[in-house]
Parts: C-alpha cells; structure tokens; sequence
C-alpha cells in the first residue's frame, strides 16, 4: 500500500510530511528545504514555475507571479495569464502538484492519497476549494482536517496526558485559535474561532506601506506605479518582519530602486521594533475577540489550559507573543516548529485512517474530534438567519428539520443555507439555494418538508430533503458560482497533465542541448587534434556529422522543442559519438602522452 502524505497547504509557505518508524517526517523539496515558497509564476515562454524556482524570478516578473492564493481560494477571484483565466484551485493544485512531486522523490514511488490542512475558520465552499484542488492535483484527499487541531495532534503524539490546549496559529493569510482537550487516546476540539483575513501578510503590508510612505516623501514617487520596484520593498519589508522578531532593529537598503529623471534612487531605512509594534498593534489586538470567543464557547477559563501551542511564522513576532501571555497568563510553549507542526500533524492523521501504528504517547490509538467553525442556518420569513447547527457542534453530525411552505398552493420551495453567526440571513455567507420542486399543492403551513444537514469529517455539508407528504425525496439543485463544476475540474486536470508533459519535454530539452554541445566540443577539439592522421573520408564523416548536429539545434531552441526534435537530436548525438569514437581515444592518447 503507498504512502499517504500530509500536506500543510500555506499561505506564505506549504510543507509535506509522512510517518516513517512511528514519528513524523518532514519532507524536504528538491532543493533541500523543508518548507516551500507557496508562490506560482508563469514565465513569458509558458513555462510555470512553483517554490523557490518562483520566488527567484518574482522580482523581475511581479505581474505574471502569483502570491497568497490561498487567501482567495472559494472566491470568485481569478488571474489572467495571457488570456486565460486561472482560479485559486488551480493555482493551488499548481502548489500540490510540487509537493506530491517532492515527496514521489523522498520515498521513491507513486504518491495518491493525501491529507491537507486548512484554517479553522474556512467555511464549506473553501474547504470543497480546497479538495477540488488536490483533484486537479492528481490527490485524493481522504481528509480535510483543520490546521489548529492538525498542530494539537503533532504535540500530542510525545504529550498523551490528560490536559486542555489552546492552539493559537497565526500564519501567513489567516488566524485561527482552538481550545483543545487531549485524553486517554483521544484528541477533542471543544471550540475554535478565528478570522480569514488576518495574517503576516497583513504585518507584510503595515512595513511596506510605511516604506512606501517615506519614499515618496523624500523623492517625490510612488514606486506602487513601478511593479518590479514595489515587489523589491515588499521582499525587504518580509525580511524586516523577520529580523525584528530577533533584534530591536532592522537596516533596510534598497540600491538602484527606480530611475528618476536619470538619477538611480538608493533608499535606505532603519526599522525600529518600537515603531513596528505602533504599525501593528491593532492587528495583534485583533486576535483577542478571538481567542475570549474560543474560551466561552469552551466553557473554561484561561487557567484550565495546561499549555499555549504557538503555530505559524507570524508566532514568533515578540509583541505577538506579549499578547498571548497576557490573554492566558501563560507563558506560550515553544515546543512545536511553527512552520513544520501543521505537516506534521496531517501526517499523524493520515497515518491513523490508513490503519497505522502510530499510538499517542503511553501507546493509546488516536480518535481525533474535531467540530465545525460556524453555525449553518436557513433563511426564513422575514430575512432571518434561523440556525439549525450550532458552531463548534462536534463533527460528523447529522441534523434534520422540518419546514412548511410560506404562501398557499407553493409547487416548489427554495431553501436558503447560511454560514456565519448574524442574525440576519444578508449579514451570513451563502452556502448555497436548493430548489425543491413538485410539492403538492396545498394551504401554506400544511407541506412538511423535511431538510437533512449532513456535516462530514471533513466540515463539508451535503443536504438532502424529502417531502414527507409523499414520503419520496426530492431532487435538490445546488447553486454555488464559487464552486468549479465537475467540468471545469476535469478541464484544469488536463491542462495541468499537459502541462506536466510540456515540462518533462523541456527538461529533456534542456539536457539533450546540454549533452549535444558537450558532443560538439568534444569532436571538434579531437579533430583539431588529430585530423591529419585520420583517414579522409573518416575526417570528412566527422565534419559531416558535426554539421548535421548543429543545424539541429540551430534549427530549433530548447523551449520550443518537441518530442520529435528531441529524437533528432539524439540520434544525431548518437551518430557523431560513433564517428568521432576513433578521433577522440587518439586525442586522448595525444594529450596523455603530452
């Protein structure tokens, strides 16, 4: 049976993890680094690139580069790219493809079968966003899991004893918190809370505005004009983020920024953690609803929690630290890597559904209860959001209720479903319209129409209802214009198979131009060497051959290479390393004896 990963999907970076011998192991991309940038780029040839390969380009390429999708996947965001238009799960499946790449690499066979994390607060369409992407990436995702519980499940594999957690992730794109009981072999969410646009991306923007401030202060331009130069003060601004979590300054220098009136703009600029903290500190009081939200809902106070679990990069900001121990009291535990934990935790889990041995500490089997974000209702008379599932109701459930029609003698009956905790259906997120048709004509307030929620372990809803007049269920029709259809799934499956070729092709291509012009060097030293002990007609072969072998490459570039160039190539690689064979080994002689 082949390895199921998991996968921490991020904002700012991803990671992929499996368990080998009972523990987690983080996988490490083809470069080495057990983290990659979640960043995709599309170059000006077609070529798509993903990680660190992305991340070298981004500055001179910002606009055809792509950054946070996460932050916008289950919307109706989309990004043109000469002409077509790319949505975040296809971005994302982009993202996915690499890591399961990476990790076919590291254990040597076919990869299938995945868990992937997502922020607590996703709501239903995000989390089907999500899985939708590892479709068009080639996964089947057996899981979605939330990444706070994700991070309780790493801590609780070495830390089995009875205690109640709060996991307080803050990553790249969003903030969840979650209050979490670990037991005898069992791991409960008792409450979770969050927000999905909060962020270090968010702390990102605060250092580059201000940079961008100064700039045009004291130079008189606004580089937001000017992608290539705004990209570059939005990098140093990240690296400035990154260095005040360890120092009480950061000395930023951009040199030949932009051009003015012939002039090169050096700007340099000393960011203060004092001054960073005033830039942010609304941002770090935004997680305090949060967090008092997720101790109600619990039902406990800050002193029962046994231990603060930090997650996400954005953690380790010192003023964001200050926050949490004066919310909890509690000094946060820095027992967990922030940016490997979340991986970490999926691999546990996809490890459990796959009947593994891996055990809690103390050696109990792993039952993980998780619950949904938020509440689902229905709209009802009057514009009213009335709630049917209860936020942080432990998942899967199953709920049912029963509705009658407003007006008399209704054939049909749409059912609004609703995501959020307002009052007021426009104030919720639309989940989506389901149409009930062929209801028998009767009084209003006589049909009983019965609607069934069914939440899965995934925090996905399905619905179904049924008129109990006649005792048949109906058919329902699900209107979502954030959703991809069936169709467009299996359209973004083909374009990134082909383009799974494309790139094969190219990488091929771009040996075989290697390896032909090492051919080339080859005999056309030998012969310079040699040639007047060769035979004529051997000579005159060999020139012949050479020739042929560089009209083929000049003929054609690497990036526009087909498979049918790519055999020409060879074969005429092949031909001039057999005629050369003779001229080579006596060059070779020659120099030794030299």
């Amino acid at each position: 049976m082949s390895k199921i990963i998991g996968i921490d999907l991020g904002t700012t970076n991803s990671c992929v993890a499996v368990v080998e011998g009972g523990k987690p192991v983080i996988i490490p991309n083809e470069k080495g680094n057990r983290t990659t940038p979640s960043l995709v780029a599309f170059t000006k040839d077609g070529e798509r690139l993903v990680g660190e390969a992305a991340m070298r380009q981004a500055v001179i390429n910002s606009e055809r580069t792509i950054s946070s999708v996460k932050r916008h996947i289950g919307s109706p965001w989309k990004k043109e790219i000469d002409g077509k238009y790319f949505l975040p799960q296809e971005i994302s499946a982009m993202i996915l493809r690499k890591l399961k790449r990476d990790a076919e690499i590291y254990l040597g066979e076919t990869v299938k079968d995945a868990v992937i994390t997502v922020p607590a607060y996703f709501n239903d369409i995000q989390r089907q966003a999500t899985k939708d992407a590892g479709r068009i990436a080639g996964l089947n995702v057996i899981r979605i899991i939330n990444e706070p519980t994700s991070a309780a499940l790493a801590y609780g594999l070495d830390n089995g004893t009875p205690q109640k957690v709060m996991v307080y992730d803050l990553g790249g794109g969003t903030f969840d918190v979650s209050i979490i009981e670990i037991g005898e072999g069992v791991i409960e969410v008792l409450a979770t809370n969050g927000d999905n646009h909060l962020g270090g991306d968010d702390f990102d923007d605060r250092i580059t505005n201000r940079l961008v401030n100064e700039i045009k202060k004291e130079y008189h331009v606004d580089i937001r004009k000017d992608f290539t130069a705004y990209r570059r003060v939005k990098e140093a601004a990240e690296q400035a983020k990154r260095e005040l979590s360890s120092s009480e300054n950061s000395y930023i220098t951009l040199p030949y920024l932009i051009q003015i009136r012939g002039s090169s703009i050096n700007f340099e600029y000393t960011l203060t953690q004092t001054e960073f903290n005033d830039l942010t500190r609304d941002l770090v009081e935004r997680t305090a609803i949060p967090v008092q939200n997720a101790l109600i809902d619990a039902g406990i106070a800050a002193s029962e929690l046994s231990k603060v679990l930090l997650v996400g990069g954005s953690t380790r900001i010192p003023a964001v630290q200050d926050k949490v121990r004066e919310l909890t009291g509690i000094i946060p535990s820095l027992n967990l890597n922030p940016d490997e934990c979340v991986a970490e935790g999926a691999a546990i889990q996809a490890d459990t559904l796959s009947v593994g041995a891996i055990t809690l500490h103390g050696g109990n089997s792993i039952l993980l209860l998780d619950v949904t974000p938020l509440s689902l209702s229905i709209e009802t008379v009057g514009g009213v959001a009335t709630r049917l599932v209860e936020r942080n109701t432990t998942i899967p459930v199953r709920y049912s209720k029963i509705f009658t029609t407003a007006a008399p003698y209704q054939r049909s009956v749409e059912i609004h479903v609703l995501q959020g905790e307002r009052p007021m259906a426009k104030d919720n997120k639309t989940i989506g319209k389901f149409k009930l048709k062929g209801i028998k004509a009767a009084p209003a307030g006589i049909p009983q129409i019965e609607v069934t929620f069914d939440i899965d372990v995934n925090g996905i809803l399905k619905v179904s209802a049924k008129d109990l007049d006649t005792g048949k269920e109906q058919s329902i029709t699900i209107t979502d214009n954030e959703r991809m259809s069936d169709a467009q799934i299996e359209e973004a499956i083909r374009d990134a198979e082909e383009h799974i070729q494309q790139d094969g092709i190219r990488r091929q291509a771009v040996g075989i131009s290697f390896e032909a012009n090492n051919c080339l060097s080859r005999a056309e030293t030998a012969l310079s060497k040699v040639k007047k002990k060769l035979p004529k007609e051997e000579k005159k072969q060999i020139k012949a051959d050479i020739a042929s072998l560089r009209k083929l490459l000049v003929k054609v570039k690497p990036d526009k290479m087909m498979e049918s160039d790519i055999s020409s190539i060879r074969a005429a690689i092949h031909q001039l390393n057999s005629s050369s064979a003779n001229a080579c080994h006596m060059a070779d002689i020659s120099t030794e004896s030299n």
